[in-house]
């Protein structure tokens, strides 16, 4: 066994990559991307201890984004994975004169001390998931990681614009920290469970920073044709990258599209004053193989999911933020500030993008929206027009089985609407057609972070009909997943109180039996095929 990693819906088998991963990750990657994981839980054993909330602060922005450079497609290059590794153990290192002694005893992740970078691939092969031997304490702990790593995705966008909550730093810190200690079940389970609570607020930080910056979504109904300009795609996550690069090309005579789930910029309002910011170009990111090949000019990809680029576009490829390939030019952050005039240039001598004849779809309903027109869907349920709300929100990914997602869509009946965000709806978002009083039938919030925006919607309709919970409103969720974002949404549903649930196509392969009976004992859970 050269490696093992079973963070995804995908992984080899159901049971674990062992050679190489299903995304394309190496073993080598793999491995240090273990060795980060138990870099971080030493810095977190200090920074815990720390009393200055400045200093706390910058450790708490960097351990978000380690975390979110280990999530699933985000960052496959080891050197960058190297990178960090030494900054963690830097940062651990000061933190360490800044502590006065507690009087708790020191963990192997704090002490540990690399003589030099062979010491750092040595121990990469010895540390990782299966170096927990007890099977339901190996569960609890994993599932909490990847929680954390779904909440410092959201949180590490939060703080690239400026903002922070510093509870869920020290959240981060304290999981972490309890991860690398002997912990009881019960305490573990316990811990799983407040991530969920987590996530809600990291989400509700994110769409409070999205908002404020660049304004509340508005619906609109976004373009998938082509200009007759070069083009630059965008894909990802990171708005301000999106502003950077819309600002620095506003007069170089090419348009800007965007891809995947960078489509919520269409919808905000602050993105309007661009022009040359053309619509979205192609479908989720298992399709960017194809999409991109298509799109003729370069690509930048600003954090997940990227995959290994073929012959066709491995040239016109970037990444910058999170985001990491080996071979693949980075575009770094010097001193704050980013330059794109290279891939800009490069755009001018490329071709228009191919038109993959797309139909135009609406998005950009977040809860503001839905908020603003809640006398209408109130009506609208009241009159038995709309008798169900189905979210099937989530990630969506290559497994043939997810074709479920589509066939359900498209066999719903008339007087049901469909709540979603993230990629998963590019399965049947450009196939549903009709409105119930103006309403679509397919409400699309935006990014997978966006799906705050469908909690947000359900408890303010709670309020509305004076019901204590979820599971009093004709709501039904219906969620697939990928990578760990999903996961941590998924255990705030839990948390959130909701009493069944349908994930699919599979469960993650780290809920083991006894964390699925403890689920199951708060919430229904079964998989689109109840395997």
């Amino acid at each position: 066994m050269h490696m093992f990693c079973y963070q995804c819906q995908e992984t080899s088998n159901r049971k674990g990559c062992t050679e190489t991963g299903i995304c394309g990750k190496t073993d080598e990657t793999a491995n240090l991307q273990d060795l980060l994981i138990f870099c971080l839980k030493g810095l977190a054993f200090y920074a815990r201890q720390l009393s200055d909330e400045k200093v706390k602060r910058e450790a708490g922005v960097l351990t978000t984004e380690c975390l979110y450079a280990t999530v699933t497609n985000t960052n496959f290059d080891s050197k960058r994975i190297v990178e960090y590794i030494k900054k963690v153990l830097a940062e651990r290192n000061k933190l360490k004169g800044l502590v006065t002694p507690s009087g708790l005893e020191e963990t192997e992740n704090a002490l540990w001390e690399p003589e030099d970078d062979s010491d750092l691939f040595k121990k990469s092969l010895i540390v990782g998931v299966l170096d927990i031997k007890d099977p339901d304490e190996r569960s609890l702990k994993e599932t909490v990681i990847y929680c954390l790593k779904g909440i410092s995705a959201y949180a590490y966008h939060a703080s690239v614009l400026g903002y922070h909550d510093d509870t869920i730093y020290e959240f981060i810190f304290e999981a972490l920290y309890k991860t690398s200690i002997p912990a009881s079940l019960d305490e573990l389970l316990e811990l799983t469970l407040k991530t969920g609570g987590m996530t809600v607020t990291t989400m509700a930080l994110l769409d409070k920073a999205n908002s404020e910056t660049y304004g509340a979504p508005q619906p609109v109904m976004v373009k998938t044709g082509v200009g007759h300009k070069p083009g630059i795609l965008v894909s990802g996550h990171e708005l301000k990258d999106l502003e950077l690069l819309l600002e620095q090309s506003k007069n170089e005579d090419i348009d800007i599209y965007t891809n995947g789930e960078m489509i919520l910029a269409q919808s905000l309002p602050y993105f309007k004053k661009y022009p040359h910011l053309m619509g979205n170009y192609g479908n989720a990111w298992w399709q960017q193989t194809e999409d991109f090949a298509s799109f003729n000019g370069p690509i930048i990809v600003t954090s997940n999911c990227i995959v290994p680029p073929t012959e066709e576009y491995k040239n016109r490829i970037f990444t910058t933020s999170v985001a990491g390939f080996p071979g693949v030019k980075h575009i770094p952050e010097v001193k704050g500030k980013k330059d794109f005039s290279y891939v800009i240039e490069a755009a001018k001598s490329c071709d228009p993008p191919k038109d993959l004849g797309d139909t135009d779809f609406m998005s950009g309903f977040g809860h503001q929206f839905l908020e603003s027109v809640t006398d209408k869907v109130v009506d609208a349920i009241k009159a038995g027009k709309i008798k169900k709300f189905v979210v099937m929100a989530g990630c969506d990914g290559r497994d043939v089985r997810r074709t479920y997602y589509t066939q359900k869509a498209l066999e719903l009946p008339y007087d049901n609407v469909i709540l979603t965000a993230g990629c998963a709806k590019y399965r049947y978002i450009k196939k549903v057609k009709g409105d119930i009083d103006g309403i679509p039938r397919v409400i699309d919030a935006g990014q997978c972070s966006d799906s705050y925006s469908l909690v947000a919607f359900a408890l303010h309709l709670m309020n509305v009909f004076g019901v204590k919970s979820i599971n009093d409103l004709p709501v039904e969720f219906d969620i697939a997943w990928y990578d760990q974002k999903a996961i941590a949404i998924l255990i705030a549903l839990v948390t959130l109180g909701v009493n069944k649930i349908k994930i699919g196509p599979t469960l993650p392969e780290y809920f083991n039996q006894y964390l699925a009976k403890k689920v199951a004992d708060r919430t229904e859970i079964s998989t689109v095929f109840d395997e």
